[in-house]
């Protein structure tokens, strides 16, 4: 294997596993925040402005994960 395919492989290997962190996060995430609409209705909108901010920083660390795999690749 040369070093070009190993920097492929890395690449791949970094967003496989990188995202399954922030997309098993989310998901909790959206599943509390049913619930919770589910038991207190009228929350509504405090609900879901912390869910929002929840999945925007749940969604900062696939962002950080694909920045690490195109350093990966490109130097």
């Amino acid at each position: 294997m040369n070093a070009e395919a190993a920097k492929l492989l890395a690449t791949a290997l970094v967003m496989a596993i990188g995202a399954i962190g922030p997309g098993i996060g989310i998901g909790i995430i959206g599943g509390k925040a049913v619930e919770a609409l589910g038991r207190n209705p009228e929350a509504e909108s405090a609900i879901r402005t912390s869910m929002i901010l929840a999945i925007a920083f749940a969604e900062a660390v696939a962002i950080y994960v694909l920045v690490i795999a195109l350093i990966i690749k490109f130097v």
